[in-house]
């Protein structure tokens, strides 16, 4: 025969309503073995074991219906189901451990806290420091603005030697410390996380932050220095040195520690724009330009054109004839393809030139402007004036339209090798010269006080080449010059001598192919293969086959097979360097601190298995924790504990599992969130409830004081009136007071004879009175 349902629960009806308990329980267990996930009859099956004093029994129960609960993610309900637990097996440690995660997830940090203390208190007396102090980080992460539980659990980590985590708690209470400009002592929190590790990144960064803004980066700086010397290669302590130079307003320690940085971080380079911005405020315009002369490649081929345009028009503004810098502006302009701004930076130039009597830089200027715009007559007649262009401008055109417009765009990596510079630093009487040094031996870097024909000349008269043609002499005319190439040194124009008229000749073109083919070596041994790759298709493009191009094809081939067989196994980190926290299986992700600490057992054992080793903690840690609890209980006065709906619906849950006592506390805190005439119905809400608790708990004139707060808050609905006057004068009927609650219930039959039989109410009422 099936099992019924139905039957079987109209007989634990029964049993109940006879005052059969045990009986009762007969018939739900059979349901609950029958109907396992019929939470309802669990739960019931839990109360009557409770009433029967079999706790126990109870608790498996509710634990089971609390379990549900939490993982299907109804928390409110969960909370409640706990707290029911919580009544039968009071200061329990391992419902503490689940009821505190649910409760943070509530935003309930007072009572997230309340539990998360007992759990704590447990570990202590266990004397488990290392889970305590875990338990600890807990409760601070709650509030993570209170900077003196911060504090507290850093004394405490620091007591047991976590020193990872005692520093990451001083470098947090640090971080606070500073967001509310409290500088002195965000510095002393700094400086505690470094007595532990010298040089923790977080910590130096705070305090390097720190002492700017106490107008002591200097301090900050020297501080630095001596981390560096140790860790000399540590790039986020080179970034740290260099800003704290930047904000000292050093210009030549800031250059330094700059040149260092992208010395081991190419990627870095924007930097130096801080450093040349940093000259510029000091007035230092050739030092600015010379710094940015350095890096314009790198800036243009890392698209950082618009900083350049900005720093130069600075510059300009400065000083609207700075040779260098238009120079400079005529670069960027010309590797942007922008005609029309390159005609006007040409101009500038011009006239700048002009203005300084620098004829063959004028002239020079002028025969670009002259192929940019042909049908302006004023740079011709100029031109003219000025001796006329030589016939070197044709073979210029024939070369740039036949060879260079095939160039590709350079690459920033092809410029890291090209643009290092070695920053020197006087100090004192000494003189100390600091040199970065690069993979391969830099040429120098271009000087913004050479010509404009210095800066646009081809490159690819470095010392190597130059050795080769050591005969040639120096090119003078305009045309030799391309605004397309990068700046180099070139030795000085003599604008005396007479134009030469070079030829692009066989053996210029063999040089041109040597520069590219030294590029690609620098590839190669950078590990750039993809970079190298591109380089040599586009030099065969542009030459045709070539014995020396075929040999680094043949070097890549053999890179990238070295390159692939040479590749390091990752290592998968130690897993035993973390341990997990887990608090009862609360459900939770927790954190672990970051250093391995002893393991413990479960919450609910620490009572009553103590370590053996260490029945109890350390006195200074011990003190460290009572001074830790009495700053939460402090903190817990101000803390302002949830919101309305997160109060009112927990309410709701402890009502539905009759715990009222509890219900009654969560609408009381819902409703002094809110105001009667706030023009919602969740005050009145609360008011209801609360006068049918307080009816349930057998109190009937703290329910008529409820639900008359009721009927006195304004803008509601007579429908919600209606039903708050039939609920007070049941409770002064409870109260045993017939004349007022016949007078109430009129006022309710004047409304509306028919709601919820009150005219039956008013003659049982009247009968009531009449038989006294």
């Amino acid at each position: 025969m099936g099992f019924d349902k139905s039957k079987v629960m109209r007989a634990a009806e029964k049993h109940l309503a006879q005052g059969k308990i045990p009986s009762a329980i007969k018939e739900y267990q059979q349901i609950v073995q029958f109907e396992p996930d019929d939470f309802s009859a669990l739960n019931m099956l839990g109360d009557l074991f409770a009433r029967t004093n079999q706790q126990e029994e109870a608790i498996k129960c509710f634990t089971r219906v609390a379990e549900h609960y939490r993982e299907e993610g109804f928390a409110l309900k969960a909370i409640a189901m706990f707290k029911k637990i919580n009544r039968l097996k009071p200061g329990s440690v391992e419902i503490a451990a689940k009821l505190a995660p649910l409760y943070e997830v509530q935003g309930l940090i007072v009572d997230a806290r309340t539990q998360y203390l007992l759990v704590a208190d447990a570990y202590k007396r266990g004397g488990q420091a290392a889970k305590a102090l875990e338990v600890l980080r807990k409760i601070a992460d709650l509030d993570p603005n209170n900077t003196d539980i911060r504090l507290k659990l850093a004394e405490g980590y620091e007591r047991e030697n976590f020193r990872n985590d005692a520093a990451e708690a001083f470098s947090h209470a640090g971080a606070q410390f500073y967001a509310r400009a409290a500088y002195e002592q965000a510095l002393d929190a700094y400086t505690r996380a470094l007595n532990i590790i010298p040089y923790d990144h977080t910590a130096l960064s705070g305090l390097t932050s720190t002492h700017i803004a106490l107008g002591m980066a200097d301090e900050a700086a020297e501080i630095l220095e001596s981390a560096v010397s140790v860790q000399p290669d540590d790039t986020e302590l080179l970034s740290l040195l260099a800003h704290a130079y930047v904000e000292a307003e050093d210009t030549s320690a800031a250059e330094r520690a700059t040149a260092r940085l992208v010395e081991r971080e190419p990627s870095s380079y924007m930097r130096f724009v801080e450093v040349v911005r940093l000259y510029l405020k000091a007035d230092d315009q050739d030092s600015a330009l010379r710094l940015l002369t350095s890096n314009v490649e790198q800036m243009l081929s890392g698209n950082q054109e618009e900083t350049l345009a900005e720093v130069l028009n600075e510059i300009l503004a400065r000083n609207p004839e700075q040779m260098d810098a238009l120079r400079l502006l005529v670069r960027l302009h010309t590797w942007q393809h922008d005609d029309e701004k390159l005609r006007g930076a040409l101009d500038r130039l011009a006239e700048a030139a002009e203005t300084a009597g620098l004829e063959d830089e004028e002239r020079q200027a002028l025969g670009q402007l002259v192929r940019l715009a042909p049908d302006e007559t004023r740079y011709r007649e100029r031109l003219e004036q000025l001796g006329g262009a030589s016939e070197e401008l044709e073979s210029e055109e024939a070369y740039a339209a036949g060879i260079i417009e095939e160039e590709e765009v350079p690459t920033f990596e092809s410029f890291i090798s090209m643009n290092e510079e070695a920053a020197a630093e006087t100090t004192g009487a000494e003189s100390a010269q600091f040199e970065w040094n690069a993979a391969t031996p830099q040429p120098a870097a271009a000087d913004p006080s050479a010509s404009f024909a210095d800066l646009n000349d081809d490159d690819w008269a470095t010392e190597g080449s130059a050795a080769g043609e050591a005969d040639s002499p120096a090119p003078t005319s305009f045309q030799e010059f391309d605004f397309n190439e990068t700046a180099s040194e070139q030795p000085a124009v003599e604008t005396a001598a007479p134009p030469v008229e070079p030829a692009v000749t066989a053996e210029r073109r063999d040089a041109m192919l040597r520069q590219e083919l030294e590029s690609v070596d620098f590839y190669l041994a950078q590990g750039y293969a993809d970079i190298a790759l591109d380089t040599l298709n586009m030099l065969e493009r542009q030459f045709g086959t070539h014995a020396d191009i075929d040999t680094r094809r043949r070097k890549l081939g053999q890179a990238s097979e070295v390159s692939t067989d040479a590749a390091s196994p990752v290592v998968a980190p130690d897993a035993s360097a973390v341990e997990a926290t887990d608090l009862s299986d609360s459900g939770a992700v927790q954190e672990a601190p970051t250093e391995a600490k002893p393991s413990a057992p479960a919450p609910e054992e620490v009572a009553a298995t103590p370590a053996p080793s260490r029945p109890s903690l350390d006195p200074g840690l011990a003190a460290i924790f009572d001074e830790f609890r009495t700053a939460v209980e402090e903190d817990d006065e101000m803390l302002s504990d949830g919101d309305y709906e997160t109060h009112y619906n927990l309410g709701l849950a402890y009502k539905e599992m009759d715990l009222v006592e509890e219900a009654v506390e969560e609408f009381q805190t819902a409703a002094s969130l809110v105001a009667p005439q706030d023009g919602t119905p969740r005050y009145l809400q609360c008011c209801n409830l609360l006068g049918h608790c307080f009816m349930q708990k057998g109190m009937p004139r703290l329910s008529v004081m409820w639900f008359k707060r009721g009927l006195e808050a304004p803008g509601h609905t007579e429908d919600e009136y209606q039903a708050l006057r039939y609920e007070l004068g049941t409770a002064y009927e409870k109260m045993g007071d017939l004349d007022t609650a016949l007078d109430v219930f009129s006022e309710v039959y004047g409304v509306n004879v028919s709601y919820r039989g009150v005219a039956d109410k008013l003659r049982e009422l009247q009968s009531q009175k009449a038989a006294k």
